[in-house]
């Protein structure tokens, strides 16, 4: 008798994911009681990805470095990703608002402040008035950790970025003496994407969780009220990701759609989790094998995960502007130049913020004092469903940077690329140990694609 073989679509992770998405929305029409329940599932997800993003951050930033050497180039590369994370996020910031202006999704609401439960928001008012509070000067403080511990257990990314590129640079300049401090940081780094491969497998879990909590909580139908905004919303993440990202890949000499093809894995537990931290060390990894240096991804994907959202910068100014249609506040230009100049500010390092996005658009609208921060009330109830747009929109467009980047500095096999993106290649540990991307760029680890 033949042995069972199971067909190799099953062992998919993209067909798991799918899977547990489908399922979580049947159990959360069905049982809706019981689905509510499942959402420990989906935040012990993602609470073990947190658990070891910063270490994950630190190891492969203080590689990149060491690999890169020559830290002129390491300083060139930071300089370049900063220059376009600025002009990709004010692009955002400015179709959001046109969008806002254009569709006038909150007209006709007629909302009364005064009518609003402030309650509601009390969780979220002392880290608003944090992150508003200080201008430039206590943002820059902020970044900076109270002990070199600190920062990891803080779980603040751009904190943690702080200390991988002082740590990074600190063992360049020692040289050969700093050797077998790279070497263990190397196998740190294979134990802790082990570790990761682990939590990956249990993506199907998390997201089946998420979606059934979601659909049961809140119900299919849960968008009508605030529907209109959710729709332009995702709108707007799909047209700029198309029209604007789409553009900047052709550029580059790419095709987008190819791009997310080769992360549709990704993607899907992206949407599943509304959490771009669930695929962060696999996509590094896949950009590795795209053709990209390590040095360039470990620099550029960090960085990018608190200075390039460019869905949550669209969210911003949609949102606020949303807000004082919905409140018949009038705006001026002052205004508007006012939400484009604070949202600038607060969207950096939002990654770390907890509640970020409604925490974010509180602390912005803090700083104008001529829209009603009560307000935020009318977003709470789909915030959820508008994270997953934005968790999406802020991963392709990192993934993008990194890409674009790393084409610009020269650090891209593009031959390479383009035989992995036209399927030439197959994505996988055993095929590039046939076809290796670059000389900085070992194997080890690869097992979590």
């Amino acid at each position: 008798m033949s042995s069972f073989v199971m067909p190799k679509i099953f062992k998919s992770l993209f067909f798991q994911v799918v899977v547990a998405l489908a399922v979580g929305i049947a159990f959360g029409v069905g049982y809706p009681d019981t689905a509510v329940q499942m959402k420990p599932l989906g935040d012990g997800f993602i609470k073990l990805i947190k658990m070891l993003v910063p270490v994950i951050v630190f190891c492969v930033v203080v590689q990149g470095i060491s690999a890169a050497g020559d830290l002129s180039k390491v300083g060139r590369v930071g300089i370049r990703s900063l220059l376009y994370f600025e002009i990709v996020t004010t692009i955002a910031l400015v179709f959001g608002i046109a969008l806002a202006y254009y569709f006038q999704p909150g007209a006709g609401m007629n909302i009364d402040p005064k009518t609003l439960d402030a309650k509601v928001l009390s969780g979220f008012s002392q880290t608003a008035a944090q992150v508003a509070g200080g201008g430039v000067s206590e943002f820059l403080m902020k970044l900076i950790p109270s002990t070199l511990v600190g920062a990891f257990s803080s779980g603040d990314v751009l904190q943690v970025l702080i200390v991988s590129i002082m740590f990074g640079c600190a063992v360049s300049l020692c040289g050969e003496r700093a050797k077998p401090v790279v070497e263990f940081v190397e196998r740190v780094n294979e134990i802790i994407f082990k570790m990761m491969n682990f939590v990956v497998r249990l993506a199907p879990i998390g997201v089946f969780g998420a979606i059934a909590f979601t659909v049961g909580k809140y119900g299919i139908g849960s968008l009508k009220q605030l529907g209109g905004l959710v729709a332009l919303f995702y709108l707007a993440v799909v047209l700029f990701v198309v029209v604007v990202l789409g553009t900047i890949m052709r550029i580059s000499g790419f095709s987008l759609f190819k791009l997310l093809a080769y992360l549709r894995e990704e993607l899907m537990i992206v949407l599943g989790t509304a959490a771009g931290d669930s695929v962060l060390p696999q996509t590094m990894r896949k950009l590795e094998l795209l053709g990209i240096k390590r040095s360039t991804v470990g620099l550029v994907i960090p960085t990018g995960y608190s200075f390039n959202l460019d869905a949550f910068s669209i969210y911003l100014t949609l949102a606020a502007v949303f807000i004082a249609q919905a409140t018949n506040t009038p705006l001026a230009t002052g205004d508007l130049l006012a939400i484009l100049g604070v949202a600038l500010l607060t969207s950096k390092g939002a990654h770390g913020v907890p509640g970020s996005a409604i925490v974010v658009l509180a602390a912005t609208l803090a700083a104008i004092p001529a829209i009603p921060a009560i307000g935020l009330v009318l977003i709470l109830s789909v915030d959820w469903f508008i994270g997953i747009a934005r968790a999406l929109g802020n991963y392709v467009g990192n993934c993008v940077a990194t890409v674009v980047v790393a084409s610009w500095e020269g650090d891209l096999d593009h031959a390479q690329a383009r035989r992995i993106l036209n399927g030439e290649i197959d994505p996988s540990v055993e095929s590039l140990r046939a076809n290796p991307v670059d000389a900085d760029a070992p194997v080890a680890g690869l097992q979590t694609l």
